[in-house]
C-alpha cells in the first residue's frame, strides 16, 4: 500500500564527488553509459540573477553520486548522448522546470524520462513535493534549508554541495517503488506516456510577445493602463538586466498593477500612490515616471487591445454532455482516488462535448486527448456522449 512507510535501502553510501573538469566528467560518462537509469536534479538562481541559470547538475546511480558544475565546465556536450539515449531511463522529481533549463542552458534533449512526481499525483497521492513523498514513502525527513540560497556562489559552502547531492541519489529507489505501485494499479503506461509528452516541453516565449500578455490581471486592464503597464514592465526588465538582479526583487508585479491605475505623472503623486517604497522611488522613481508619461502620451489608435480568445459558445446540447461527463470523471476520479483534473481535464470536456465523437475511431482527431485516456476510458466517454 502506498500510505505504508518503510525504511529505504539504498546501495553505496551518502558520500558524492564533485565533477569539475573536463576529463573527471568524461571519466563520469564512460561510467553511466553502462546503466540502465540515473537519477538527475538541478540547482539553478533564479532568485538571484536576471538572467536564470543552472548552478549545478546533480547524477546518481546505483553506485555513483556525483555533483557538475557547469560554471567551472564550459562544454558538457559529452552528456548530450546521455541525456537522449532511449535505452537509459533518466529519473526526475517535477521535471518541467528542469526539462526547460537543460535544454535552454545546454541543448539537451531527454528521452526516457520518469518523473516521480508525476507518478505519485497518478497515484492519489495528497503531497506531491519530494520531502512529502520521501516521507510518505520511506519515513525520510529531507533538510531544506539551502532551497532558496544563491547556487551562482563559487566558491559553494561543502555544506550546500552536501545538501545538492542528497535529492538525486533517492530518485532511484524512489522510482523502483513507484513503478511497481503503478503496475500493480495498472496505471504505468498513463505515466509513462505523460512523460513522454513533458520530455518535449521547452523555455517559454520567444520574446516576441509584450510583456503583459503573461500578466496576472493585465487583461482587466484599459487600453491606456495596458500601455502603461507595457511600459513599465520594458522599464523593470532594463533595470534588472542592468543589475543582474531577477524582476521580482526590482519592483513587485502588484506595485506595477497598482502603478499601471494609478497612474503618477510627477514625484509627489508617486509618493502619494504608495506603490513604491521610499527606497525604491530614491533608485527607480525617475525611470518609473518617465515610463508612465511616455505611455500617456501614446495616441489613442496605438494603444494596444489585450488579446481574448473567446471561448464558442456551448450549446445547451453540449453543455448538457458537459455535466454529464463531468459527474462521470469526478465518480472514476473517487474510485481511482486520483486527482480528476488527470482523467479529464475542464478544456477536454468542453472539447468533447463540443465535438462529440461517436465512435472509437473519431478519439485520435481530437488532438488534447492522450492515447491512454481513449484506451481506458474511450468507450465509457462514448456511451456519455451517446446518450446526450
Amino acid at each position: 500500500m502506498h500510505g505504508s512507510s518503510k525504511k529505504m535501502s539504498v546501495t553505496g553510501d551518502a558520500g558524492y564527488d564533485i565533477i569539475e573538469s573536463s576529463r573527471q566528467l568524461a571519466r563520469l560518462v564512460s561510467q553511466i553509459e553502462h546503466e540502465t537509469a540515473i537519477g538527475v536534479d538541478v540547482e539553478a538562481d533564479s532568485m538571484y540573477h536576471f538572467k536564470e541559470k543552472v548552478c549545478l547538475i546533480q547524477m546518481a546511480t546505483a553506485t555513483i553520486n556525483v555533483v557538475i558544475d557547469p560554471l567551472v565546465i564550459k562544454d558538457l556536450s559529452v552528456l548530450k548522448p546521455i541525456f537522449k539515449r532511449k535505452d537509459i531511463q533518466k529519473i526526475f522529481h517535477g521535471a518541467d522546470y528542469d526539462v526547460r533549463s537543460l535544454y535552454r542552458d545546454f541543448g539537451f534533449s531527454i528521452n526516457n524520462l520518469f518523473d516521480t512526481e508525476l507518478a505519485s499525483r497518478f497515484l492519489g497521492f495528497p503531497e506531491t513535493g519530494l520531502e512529502a513523498v520521501l516521507k510518505k514513502k520511506f519515513a525520510i525527513s529531507l533538510d531544506k534549508k539551502f532551497q532558496r540560497k544563491d547556487w551562482s556562489r563559487r566558491p559553494l559552502p561543502r555544506e550546500m554541495i552536501a545538501y545538492a547531492a542528497e535529492d538525486a541519489r533517492y530518485l532511484l529507489p524512489l522510482a523502483r517503488d513507484l513503478t511497481a505501485e503503478l503496475e500493480d494499479k495498472r496505471r504505468f503506461s498513463w505515466v509513462d506516456e505523460e512523460c513522454e509528452i513533458l520530455s518535449r516541453v521547452r523555455p517559454n516565449s520567444d520574446g516576441s510577445e509584450p510583456l503583459y500578455v503573461h500578466f496576472k490581471g493585465a487583461g482587466k486592464l484599459d487600453p491606456r493602463c495596458l500601455a502603461i503597464l507595457e511600459a513599465l514592465l520594458q522599464c523593470r526588465r532594463e533595470i534588472a538586466r542592468k543589475k543582474d538582479r531577477p524582476l521580482f526583487r526590482i519592483i513587485g508585479s502588484r506595485s506595477l498593477l497598482d502603478l499601471a491605475q494609478t497612474k503618477p505623472t510627477n514625484l509627489k503623486q508617486l509618493e502619494k500612490s504608495r506603490a513604491l517604497s521610499p527606497k525604491q522611488i530614491g533608485m527607480y522613481g525617475r525611470p518609473v515616471l518617465a515610463a508612465i508619461n511616455n505611455a500617456i502620451k501614446i495616441p489613442r489608435k496605438d494603444l494596444p487591445v489585450y488579446p481574448r480568445h473567446k471561448a464558442p459558445r456551448v450549446p445547451a446540447a453540449a453543455a448538457e454532455r458537459v455535466k454529464s461527463l463531468r459527474k462521470w470523471r469526478d465518480s472514476q476520479a473517487r474510485k481511482l482516488a486520483m486527482d480528476p483534473s488527470l482523467i479529464l481535464n475542464k478544456s477536454l470536456i468542453s472539447t468533447l462535448a463540443v465535438q462529440r465523437p461517436l465512435k472509437m475511431s473519431d478519439l485520435p482527431r481530437i488532438k488534447e486527448i492522450k492515447k491512454w485516456q481513449a484506451r481506458e476510458f474511450g468507450r465509457e466517454i462514448l456511451k456519455i456522449l451517446g446518450q446526450r
